[in-house]
């Protein structure tokens, strides 16, 4: 919960991002270094302590009293060199610093961040929710910035929590998120353990959340360091362990474990210029990268529905997942028809969330929640035998701005999906069921079921407020002009780059 000590830390940490971003320091580039520099400053409190000091950091510990040691352009070099070492290192310590960069080029103003901001700061010493809520702050103020592209990686917190709430995870669950972004469904999960068992919680459980019970896989080395500190900092792992967030594509290679629980929103865009094999084979062009995958019901470059094959694979049983799909997945036609039929057969898929646009960075992304459990194998019966839709789209509209989407806005689908007892569901205008037969018989099983409708559609002196109108469309130009954005400061980063090495 935000306390006025969360908001403190924050704004003393956010009002240097205005200072820096004159020097180009974009905002995710700013959270970015204040990982790398947290993380040293922690592992220096932790190695000293009076009580019980962690050994296995000293040689962590000694970089940052190096970096308070020294200053001008010695510091520039000095920084560099650390963030080289850290990079090579195994664990949590190789996720944070893998690839690093120092982005802060002023030594004065390095200087500045590094003494006044974050050495006076007692980090070790903050609650964990404290520290931990002040970084998510932090994180979602940086998801804020579109021209950075920062958007992409973050879920509104509102659907994640509301997510959670319907999946109740338990201290013997073991979960995954396999597109972890900065680890929101990681760390909503793990708060909603820790709300509803922490009496309960015995000593090997605790351990287990701790350490390997909760994991996550991020593409991106930026964002799966923000991931990796994010859990560190609300307790989850160990600034010397193993990490809990591994780099890399998770559509890369069959799982090599079997969550009870998955949540995730994977990446939305077009089609990925990667083609996964299937079992039945499939052919793709030479230039494409292949992935062999056995494990999956048919090739194709979607990697939306190579997302859904994948968790369907990588689910445990029994196991319960929600994952957040574009609506491509539920109307495609050739290989998102066979996903569907198969994933029909052979889950109980009971319940697809049909979500408002306005509610993620992107602009225009239309998408849904689909619940589904896994359960054992029954060859002559499929397990779907009804889902239930809510429609949470039709007459709902919001902006990133003006109208938020909160909590309190999902509570009449959470209180509907009913979790520990769907099969004593109540039907409403929005939420409806649908038997197994009514969705084969549906062209191409299509799943892209409409309850609600938007009542300007049908009445032509029923329109949407004008400021509502508008801010949609500001926000859409906005998405469209930071990609745009993004673009040519990237393309700008790699001149600069290419200019420094020659």
């Amino acid at each position: 919960m935000t306390t006025a000590e969360t908001r403190r830390l924050v704004a003393r940490l956010w009002n240097y991002c205005d200072v820096l971003r004159d020097d180009g320091v974009s905002t995710i580039d700013y959270v970015e270094q204040l990982t790398f520099l947290l993380f040293l400053k922690m592992a220096h409190e932790r190695a000293n302590r009076k009580l019980n000091p962690d050994k296995s950091l000293k040689g962590v510990a000694a970089r940052w009293q190096l970096l308070l040691d020294t200053d001008g352009d010695d510091l520039e070099v000095a920084y560099r060199h650390v963030l080289e070492d850290l990079g090579k290192q195994p664990g949590t310590l190789g996720v944070i610093f893998r690839k690093a960069q120092n982005k802060i080029q002023d030594p004065a103003k390095l200087k500045r961040l590094i003494v006044d901001l974050i050495d006076k700061e007692k980090w070790s010493n903050q609650g964990v929710d404290i520290k931990g809520d002040a970084y998510e702050e932090l994180l979602a103020k940086g998801a804020e910035d579109i021209k950075a592209g920062a958007g992409q990686y973050f879920t509104p917190r509102a659907l994640t929590s509301a997510m959670v709430d319907c999946i109740r995870p338990t201290p013997d669950d073991t979960i995954c998120d396999p597109a972890c972004g900065t680890g929101g469904f990681l760390l909503a999960a793990y708060d909603h353990i820790i709300r509803e068992y922490s009496r309960e919680l015995n000593p090997d459980q605790r351990a287990q959340l701790a350490s390997g019970g909760i994991s996550g896989v991020e593409l991106v080395d930026g964002t799966a360091r923000l991931a990796a500190m994010n859990m560190l900092l609300h307790g989850i792992g160990k600034p010397s362990g193993p990490s809990l967030i591994r780099v890399g594509d998770a559509l890369a290679e069959p799982p090599a474990s079997y969550p009870s629980v998955v949540l995730a929103n994977p990446p939305f865009g077009k089609k990925s210029s990667i083609t996964v094999i299937a079992e039945e084979g499939g052919k793709a062009n030479r230039e494409d990268i292949e992935y062999a995958r056995r494990d999956f019901w048919v090739t194709t470059k979607n990697k939306q529905l190579n997302f859904v094959q994948h968790i369907a694979s990588m689910l445990g049983m029994p196991g319960r997942a929600a994952v957040v799909v574009p609506d491509n997945v539920l109307f495609e036609g050739g290989a998102g028809e066979t996903v569907r039929r198969r994933l029909l057969q052979q889950f109980d898929v009971h319940t697809l969330l049909r979500l408002p646009t306005g509610i993620f960075y992107a602009g225009g992304v239309k998408a849904n929640v689909l619940f589904f459990d896994k359960k054992h194998a029954r060859p002559d019966t499929p397990w779907t035998s009804k889902l239930w839709v809510y429609d949470f789209r039709g007459d709902q509209h919001f902006t990133l701005k003006q109208k938020r989407l909160k909590r309190d806005h999902l509570e009449d689908f959470v209180k509907c999906y009913q979790a520990g007892d769907i099969e004593n569901r109540i039907e409403t205008d929005r939420f409806k069921p649908f038997t197994y037969d009514e969705l084969l018989a549906r062209d191409k099983v299509n799943l892209d079921i409409t309850l609600v409708t938007d009542p300007g559609l049908d009445n032509a002196d029923s329109f949407l407020p004008p400021d509502v109108i508008a801010q949609e469309i500001v926000e859409d130009l906005e998405a469209a002009l930071g990609e745009f954005a993004a673009i040519a400061e990237s393309l700008q980063r790699a001149k600069k780059e290419r200019n420094v090495s020659e």
